[in-house]
């Protein structure tokens, strides 16, 4: 795991992509503060800009530097989640434009994984989570079913948990709001 931890950090840390296990389906990733980097991930994906894509942090300081107000609705649902959650937040900050949706919006998961959350606390940086198949397309739920094209079109392919069969599933999406109100977007 500490090899391809230092191979993934060099190619985030040059604005590259990399394709990765996460806490839920494989994904593709970059750093989430990268305008480019992010609109590599888009052109790959060959999603609409204007869809926003899953940030992943590490830690709890991680989630409150990147929104300004953190509800705290929000801290109950983390601490009761029994599976992945993302929590789409009001008012992001300090990460790519093209990562926050157009009503300033962004969909943050605050990682368990052994894996991630050591790559994004050795990066320092938030990272973009989306599933690793084209858009509009069902995602891989292993490593054996990302389609070469993705597979070719990434910087970087992390060699680790790729043998696994897991039945993994895409994270849960709620949305909340600065009152406290909440939306099941996916569950």
């Amino acid at each position: 795991m500490e090899e391809e931890i230092k191979n993934a950090l060099e190619v985030l840390r040059k604005g590259g992509t990399i394709l990765y296990p996460t806490d839920t389906v494989w994904g593709i990733g970059c750093d989430a503060r990268n305008k480019e980097a992010v609109n590599k991930v888009f052109k790959i994906k060959q999603r609409a800009e204007y869809k926003s894509m899953v940030t992943l942090v590490c830690d709890e300081t991680m989630l409150n530097r990147y929104v300004k107000d953190v509800p705290a609705i929000a801290w109950d649902l983390i601490e009761a989640a029994e599976h992945p959650l993302t929590i789409i937040y009001p008012d992001a900050r300090m990460l790519a434009e093209n990562v926050i949706a157009a009503d300033g919006s962004v969909g943050i998961r605050l990682v368990k994984d052994e894996f991630c959350k050591n790559l994004i606390h050795r990066f320092g940086k938030p990272i973009v989570s989306t599933s690793a198949n084209i858009s509009g397309e069902p995602a891989p739920s292993s490593f054996n079913e990302i389609k070469l094209d993705i597979l070719n079109k990434v910087d970087y392919i992390v060699n680790y948990r790729k043998e696994e069969q897991n039945n993994v599933q895409p994270s849960t999406i709620i949305k909340v709001a600065l009152n406290g109100e909440i939306k099941i977007i996916r569950k």
